[in-house]
């Protein structure tokens, strides 16, 4: 059992070295040398015994933040009863996690072109979208049976609620450009809520979700 906690914290300490070390000088730069230093590891052999190459170690940097940024958005919603309720925390945490984690989302862009799947294709953001797109697609149709959203296309809506967030997202990677999160996050919310309501909602600024 020691063994276990030791590997998985050193595996633990590796993916985030790797991701300061991508969000800092990008994929091309970022050798198995370069985490080493990063670690403090006294060789590469270090990241060898735990990843056998970067591909390897890349594909669980995405695997570990994805995860972290599920477990931190479906958090936020498990505190909600209602379906708008719930799409409201979602918007808010997705964004709310941008803003937090820059350096996650920088080593993930830098990632993104060189990231391929088991056969060996690169992902395209359709693909990466995908899931979440499903999930959203879920919720509002289960806010449609409750009554608590218009009749819309589940499917047409995610993707479009989906692609406001990876906008927000890609002027973060880009530097934000002037962007307010906080007033996009405000005006996100109350547009989907318009976008989304029964007509005999309520019409006010947060109340709309």
């Amino acid at each position: 059992m020691e063994r276990t906690f030791t590997n998985t914290a050193r595996r633990a300490q590796i993916v985030r070295a790797a991701v300061e070390t991508i969000a800092e000088l990008g994929y091309a730069k970022a050798s198995f040398a370069r985490i080493t230093e990063r670690a403090g590891f006294s060789s590469p052999r270090m990241i060898s015994y735990h990843f056998t190459d970067k591909d390897e170690l890349i594909h669980e940097i995405v695997r570990e933040v994805m995860a972290e940024a599920a477990r931190f958005v479906v958090g936020r919603m498990e505190g909600e009863q209602t379906a708008s309720g719930k799409l409201r925390a979602y918007l808010e945490a997705n964004l709310r996690y941008l803003r937090d984690h820059p350096r996650e989302m920088a080593a993930l862009t830098e990632i993104g072109p060189h990231l391929r799947d088991g056969a060996g294709e690169p992902y395209t953001s359709q693909s990466a979208q995908e899931p979440s797109v499903r999930g959203l697609e879920e919720l509002l149709t289960e806010g449609q049976r409750s009554g608590d959203f218009r009749d819309f296309d589940p499917r047409s809506m995610a993707v479009l609620i989906r692609g406001a967030v990876e906008a927000a997202a890609q002027r973060l990677r880009g530097g934000a450009h002037g962007l307010d999160l906080d007033a996009y996050t405000r005006e996100l919310v109350t547009s989907v809520g318009l976008a989304t309501r029964r007509s005999e909602s309520p019409t006010s600024g947060r109340d709309v979700l």
